[in-house]
């Protein structure tokens, strides 16, 4: 279940972006969930299992697009489908919006539509 980020997760929050390469440090991280709690076009969701915040998720939203920003899962969920499942879930939320990538996360978004491609 993707649940929109609150500043009681932000502890959490931030465990989960500190897996994106990008986001070392806890400056960077400060700097990052700033973006998220002040910018309206920011939007950062987590993903919960059972009773657990396993992944997180991050969007950047425009008028006829939004940019998947930031997706994470705790590594011990990894391999599980959980990343492809987010974006699977911002999909039917933002239905009449184009999804795009950014260079951290375009390799990922690549391989959820290869899949779903597949699949068919």
């Amino acid at each position: 279940m993707l649940l929109r980020y609150k500043k009681t997760y932000e502890k959490i929050a931030m465990g989960l972006l500190s897996f994106m390469p990008s986001e070392k440090g806890v400056k960077r991280l400060q700097e990052t969930m700033h973006m998220y709690e002040t910018e309206a076009d920011w939007q950062l969701y987590l993903y919960k299992k059972e009773e657990d915040f396993i992944g997180l998720v991050g969007i950047i939203m425009e008028e006829n697009e939004y940019t998947l920003n930031h997706i994470t899962v705790n590594p011990s969920f990894r391999g599980e489908g959980i990343g492809k499942e987010m974006v699977t879930k911002l999909r039917a939320m933002f239905p009449t919006k184009e999804c795009m990538s950014t260079e951290d996360t375009d390799l990922f978004l690549q391989k959820c539509t290869q899949k779903e491609e597949g699949a068919d």
